[in-house]
């Protein structure tokens, strides 16, 4: 796959039509002005295989269209007319190759046959080697018109496309859509460039969190079972009207893509304004930026994305006309920033990540994270991470748990008397995972227990019954319990007490931030809860 590139009227579909012999421009407005106004697709044979070619408009009121086809593109074909020289959209277009990250390109000069190559060849040269495709594109002078310089600039694409990765097949599918239309007898449609991973007919997949399957392929028009990125592909869908879709949906694997609407990345650059657009593969979403020190920033969009840690994205201005930052995902799932200091705190755990993918990093930074989680986050699991479950727990934070010999019951006061009991003694490492992981835990109805004795159902009801006497009498005491912002429950059932229930209430009145304790011998009674009630309370709400 190769995407065009370069300033209006420089000649980008005549030379794909004269590489292909196709004609990218697909509407009737295009050839009665001459110029491209959407995206075109064409396609032909090298040595190296079959390359499609994404053809993009020049003018700068379509710079978002020109972004949606070069987003999921490896390679690039840079087009600069030699009687044209370097103009304001070449500028804009490599500042956008450069955010993404592309480094695998062709320079051509057109026009040759009018003026000189030289000139222009040099002055793209200079300003080449100053992105990410570096000083060592190859350039050839060419001209659509006479053909003269056509062999050699195959022979060069060639020479790229043969340096190009070749992308996993087992990776998870996401195809950014581009054009979405609907065939009579067949239904929707949605076309896109497949970066990575398999589609194959009757897969069941998600576009933008709508089920659905793949009713057909097709890559460059012929009838496929199955296809491999790099790939143009077309896909008949079942299961979602044409209506639904447009360009910037993405139809990805079910559970292998964060879908994050708040995301923490590394700029390329800093002052960055509060209010710009997210360009992300074929997808423009408004996002409001915080920066987190010069090199950071949180991104909180107006829509969810399906992305992975390590993404490269841009932001555009586009009051300004302009690419102003290239991004990388750092965090697909970041923590909020509420108490006063989290900000700088942040950006100080952020300056140590370049948005490599890192299993045991990111395992030690959240100390416990599920299996599935971490896969949606497009983060390896690391061999070195207990196994509890479903989740993985940093091999620091499991010494630490296990030290306590103790498993947690959270419980929310407003919860129902409905409880699972764990007795594995092996799962207290996940039901502490679960506590540390997320602060909604402290609403879950989970009991864990190191013992199967202490879990017995009588046991339970007993406790059970003895946390309602606690609350109950709190509240009828002091009005202030029920007023206070959070009030949680937590039974810790001991492995050196199995016959005692402590009962911890916690409240997070800005009275009172203690956790207080009572041990009740007998789990039937009330008297202990009583007593602590009168001695303890009164202290936290006066």
């Amino acid at each position: 796959m190769i995407a065009t590139a370069g300033h209006v009227d420089h000649g980008k579909s005549s030379l794909v039509r004269a590489l292909t012999g196709m004609e990218p421009d697909r509407w009737a407005e295009e050839k009665r002005r001459g110029m491209t106004l959407d995206l075109g697709f064409a396609w032909t044979r090298l040595p190296v295989g079959e390359v499609a070619f994404v053809d993009v408009p020049g003018h700068e009121r379509f710079v978002p269209t020109m972004l949606a086809g070069i987003g999921p593109v490896p390679a690039v074909l840079f087009v600069v007319a030699a009687d044209g020289g370097w103009m304001p959209q070449s500028t804009e277009h490599l500042d956008a190759l450069d955010a993404l990250g592309v480094r695998h390109g062709v320079l051509a000069v057109t026009r040759s046959d009018l003026a000189d190559p030289g000139p222009a060849l040099a002055a793209a040269r200079e300003r080449l080697a100053r992105t990410s495709l570096g000083g060592a594109v190859p350039a050839v002078a060419v001209s659509a018109a006479t053909g003269a310089g056509l062999k050699e600039l195959r022979a060069a694409l060639d020479a790229m496309l043969a340096t190009l990765p070749v992308p996993a097949a087992d990776e998870p599918v996401r195809l950014w859509v581009d054009r979405a239309f609907t065939i009579r007898g067949s239904g929707t449609v949605v076309t896109g460039t497949l970066p990575a991973g398999t589609l194959r007919v009757g897969d069941e997949l998600s576009l933008d969190g709508t089920p659905v399957s793949v009713r057909g392929l097709q890559s460059l028009e012929r009838p496929v079972s199955s296809i491999v990125g790099t790939a143009r592909v077309a896909v008949n869908l079942r299961g979602i009207p044409v209506s639904a879709v447009g360009r910037g949906a993405a139809l990805v694997t079910p559970g292998a893509w964060t879908s994050a609407s708040v995301l923490d990345v590394a700029v390329s650059a800093g002052d960055l304004a509060t209010e710009l657009t997210l360009h992300a593969g074929s997808a423009a979403v408004p996002v409001r930026v915080r920066q987190l020190g010069d090199a950071a920033a949180r991104l909180t969009l107006r829509r969810p994305l399906p992305l992975h840690v390590g993404d490269r994205m841009l932001l555009r201005d586009p009051g300004r006309h302009a690419v102003v930052a290239g991004v990388r995902v750092l965090d697909v799932d970041p923590p909020a920033l509420r108490r006063r200091g989290a900000a700088a705190d942040r950006a100080k755990a952020l300056a140590g990540l370049d948005g490599t993918p890192d299993g045991a990093g990111e395992l030690a930074r959240r100390g416990a994270v599920q299996a599935s989680r971490l896969w949606a986050m497009g983060v390896p699991a690391p061999p070195t991470a207990v196994q509890a479950g479903d989740w993985l727990v940093d091999p620091d934070q499991a010494v630490r748990w296990r030290e306590r010999r103790t498993g947690w019951a959270v419980t929310g006061v407003a919860s129902g008397p409905s409880t699972k009991v764990v007795t594995d003694s092996t799962k207290v490492l996940r039901c502490a995972a679960v506590r540390a992981s997320s602060a909604s835990a402290w609403t879950r109805s989970t009991i864990c227990c190191p013992s199967a004795a202490i879990a017995a159902p009588a046991s339970v009801t007993a406790m059970m019954r003895a946390r309602r006497s606690v609350v109950d009498g709190l509240r009828s005491a002091y009005p202030a319990f029920s007023r206070a912002s959070t009030v949680t429950t937590i039974v810790v059932l001991s492995r050196y007490a199995s016959s005692a229930i402590w009962i911890c209430v916690r409240s997070a009145s800005s009275a009172c931030r203690r956790t207080h304790c009572i041990r009740s011998v007998s789990p039937t009674s009330a008297s202990a809860a009583d007593s602590w009630v009168s001695r303890t309370w009164p202290a936290c709400v006066r």
